[in-house]
Formats: structure tokens, C-alpha cells, sequence
């Protein structure tokens, strides 16, 4: 975002307006983006002792972040896992194609 020739989009989070330039095809997307933080941070202000936004905001990131890891982790163990399926179904086509 904050690109050349970008336009700049209003988002408001936890009620405070901020005004973020990006492109017409980012737009939606960073729309999108600001109503979750949004979201995450009055979650995290509602069920946490963390005052002031800038804490809530830090903290909102840091559990966004921690997710995103997880689900990260989490494809690097499906994909070996796959990779294992993948490796067993050739040996067995070549197996049985061996004992044609």
C-alpha cells in the first residue's frame, strides 16, 4: 500500500479514523483487513486487562501473527505428509507396473 497513484481509503478502527492510500484493486481487501483488526482488538480489549490502543493494537498483532504461524506449521505438515502419500502411491505404480 502507499503506493505512486494510489487513492486514499478512510478506515476507522476501534472508533478512530485513519486514511491509508492504496490502489482501486487493493482497496477491498485493506477494507476487509481494518474491519478484522478492528474485530481482534475489541475482542482483545473486551477479554484482556490491556488498556490503550496502541497495547491493544500490539497485542491484537502479536495473536494475528501467532495464528498465522500456527496455520503455517500446520501446511508444512500436511504438505510433508502429502509428499509421503505421494512418494508411497508411485512406489506402488511402480511396483505393479514392474510386475507386468
Amino acid at each position: 500500500m502507499n503506493k505512486k497513484g494510489a487513492t486514499p481509503v478512510n478506515i476507522q478502527i476501534m472508533d478512530k479514523e485513519y486514511v491509508v492510500s492504496c490502489s482501486a484493486e487493493e482497496q477491498r481487501d485493506l477494507t476487509a483487513s481494518a474491519r478484522i483488526l478492528d474485530e481482534r482488538m475489541r475482542e482483545t480489549r473486551d477479554a484482556t486487562r490491556v488498556y490503550g490502543t496502541e497495547r491493544i493494537a500490539v497485542m491484537s498483532a502479536l495473536n494475528i501473527v501467532h495464528e498465522c504461524l500456527q496455520k503455517h506449521h500446520n501446511r508444512e505438515e500436511e504438505t510433508g505428509s502429502l509428499a509421503g502419500s505421494i512418494t508411497q502411491l508411485v512406489e506402488k505404480i511402480d511396483a505393479a507396473m514392474s510386475g507386468e
